[in-house]
C-alpha cells in the first residue's frame, strides 16, 4: 500500500486525560485524509501503523488504523 503525504505535514499522536488526541496541521489532516480513503477501498484486515519513527513527530504514540468488515 503507498501512502501520499502533502508536502509540510506535521501529525502528533499523544494520550491527554485518558482520550487519545490527533493533533496536526492542514497537511497533515489531508495526509491523514487520504490514508483513511486508502484503507476504506481494501479488504476487511487491512491497516496501517504509524509511529515517531515513521511519519509522526517525535514522543508520539503509536497510531494504528484498521478497516473492518
Amino acid at each position: 500500500m503507498k501512502f501520499n503525504w502533502v508536502d509540510g505535514f506535521t501529525v502528533n499522536v499523544r494520550e491527554d486525560d485518558n482520550a487519545v488526541v490527533i493533533s496536526a496541521n492542514k497537511e497533515g489532516l489531508l495526509s491523514l485524509a487520504n490514508h483513511l480513503i486508502t484503507v476504506a477501498v481494501k479488504e476487511p484486515g487491512c491497516h496501517f501503523h504509524l509511529d515517531q519513527y515513521n511519519s509522526l513527530e517525535d514522543g508520539s504514540l503509536e497510531l494504528i488504523i484498521e478497516k473492518t468488515e
